[in-house]
């Protein structure tokens, strides 16, 4: 259980292994670099879902489903876009299998073999532009609001569970429109979207900003990102959003009918999210005894736990409990009542404890006769009793109690860890012995931010989007910067 875990001080990488495999979130498959998602972890990623689904068909998207398979062919239509993925491309070569001759298993049919290769996804925009030829003829037709869930695969070698996996589930938004002025405010609105969940939802403060030109999504013209902060230090992206321009229109040739009689190609946008905000949950809120989930995202926002010795106070104890329960479920309160009888009070409070749930209720005989149940909070571990007929007003203000005080805790973090720097060596030592988001001038050029990245490991995380725009010299070269960006080590 929990006492089990690597402490965060003492390692912080080997801590999240743990945590994620003693939480029941998810484990190693027989896949290498694949991970299965156990039925905690998934019902996490199902809260997410639901509600990035539901704010997304607020903005008028709609749901479809895309092939898995995409011919090879259709990568080589927009070069920048290969270029981006080539080399973390699955292919599919022969369609079929046989016994081998010599008894010894299963082989390759090599007369099998497909006219033409299919790539697994590593995401869907080739697909999708040539279905979308099919479907946009005229300006009528657009825009064009589609978003898919499904799964990708991205041939990673070096993988850690949620964060990074060769197949890993995620969204993504694929839409169409007949200007670029309505394509760039379509990413932008994506971009707040995320941070609106990422703040409210999932409780992790986000820098929004655009990516820099080496940094951008291949095919895009401008890559729109929300940055968060681990308890590490380290930065991690947690959505983009891109502005493709007409790049994949005139890759696949789809163009629509314009009100005057015009032949224009349509101007594009895609964005997405992946499981890899379960990790970034992990990262930001857990503690060294387990995971700290927000309340809004809790699969579990209450655990009820019975106490007792024989089955007429087990009687007792579950009749209060029961009603409790009911009571909070009838105010939207995602509740659980555990009258397990294979496992002692003791072991379930360390198991709920491991598993983030937000408030723990135990009850007990003595409560029974009292009129009272012992509260216990998950994110300041503390416990008080409260009168029964309290409870469930309690419990609901301790929903939104709990969710503002992780935000605000990790804003400070946050807060704590941004540092402006003046000097390259001030940088570097601010990297090593802070981390942390580090504010400083840059002069724009790909040369000098590689340079910074083989020299320090850290990259330019974004450029914000809400700081001021003041001038000032580049840390490294002294040449004119137009305005600070943020950098930082990074998963």
């Amino acid at each position: 259980m929990a006492k089990n875990l690597t402490t965060r001080e003492e390692d912080y990488s080997k801590w999240y292994n743990e945590l994620v495999i003693n939480a029941d979130l998810a484990e190693n498959s027989g896949v290498r670099g694949c991970m299965v998602i156990k039925p905690y972890g998934y019902a996490i990623w199902e809260r997410m879902q639901a509600e990035l689904d539901r704010m997304f068909k607020e903005t008028g998207h709609q749901n479809a489903y895309f092939p898995l398979f995409i011919p090879k062919s259709y990568f080589s239509k927009e070069a920048s876009h290969v270029d981006g993925f080539a080399k973390e491309c699955a292919v599919v070569t022969h369609y079929r299998l046989k016994n081998a001759e010599d008894g010894s298993g299963v082989i390759v049919d090599p007369d099998a073999k497909l006219e033409e290769e299919l790539i697994v996804r590593p995401t869907s925009e080739t697909i999708i532009w040539d279905t979308y030829r099919k479907w946009i003829q005229s300006y009528r037709d657009l825009p064009l609001l589609i978003n898919q869930w499904a799964n990708v695969v991205r041939w990673e070698m070096r993988t850690r569970l949620f964060l990074r996996t060769a197949e890993f589930l995620w969204q993504e938004g694929h839409t169409a429109h007949a200007t670029k002025d309505e394509a760039i405010a379509e990413a932008e609105q994506m971009m707040n979207v995320y941070a609106d969940f990422a703040e409210n939802y999932m409780a992790i403060p986000v820098v929004k900003g655009t990516k820099t030109e080496s940094e951008r999504f291949a095919g895009a013209l401008e890559t729109y990102c929300i940055e968060a902060l681990m308890q590490d230090g380290k930065a991690l992206q947690a959505g983009t959003s891109h502005f493709l321009g007409q790049n994949f229109a005139k890759a696949f040739d789809v163009k629509f009918a314009t009100k005057d009689g015009g032949l224009e190609y349509v101007w594009a946008t895609s964005w997405g999210v992946s499981t890899r905000l379960v990790g970034a949950l992990i990262m930001t809120h857990s503690d060294d005894k387990g995971l700290v989930l927000p309340p809004n995202l809790a699969p579990d926002q209450v655990v009820i736990v019975p106490i007792y010795r024989n089955d007429e106070q087990f009687d007792a104890v579950s009749e209060v409990a029961v009603a409790l329960m009911k009571d909070l479920r009838s105010k939207g309160i995602r509740v659980k009542f555990d009258n397990r009888d294979t496992y002692k009070p003791g072991w379930k409070f360390n198991e709920y404890e491991l598993k983030g749930v937000p408030v723990r209720i135990a009850i007990g005989p003595k409560d029974v006769e009292k009129g009272t149940v012992e509260l216990a909070r998950r994110d300041t571990l503390t416990k008080e009793f409260v009168k029964s007929e309290e409870v469930v007003e309690k419990v609901i203000s301790l929903m939104d109690e709990i969710q503002d005080g992780l935000f605000k805790r990790a804003v400070d973090y946050r807060t704590e860890h941004t540092t402006v720097v003046d000097s390259y060596s001030e940088f570097k030592a601010v990297l090593e012995s802070k981390g942390g988001f580090i504010s400083a001038h840059w002069d724009g050029t790909a040369e000098t931010e590689e340079r910074i990245k083989n020299e320090t490991k850290a990259t330019i995380r974004c450029i914000p989007l809400d700081d001021d725009n003041e001038g000032g010299s580049c840390i490294v070269t002294g040449k004119p910067s137009v305005r600070k960006v943020l950098f930082a080590k990074a998963y």
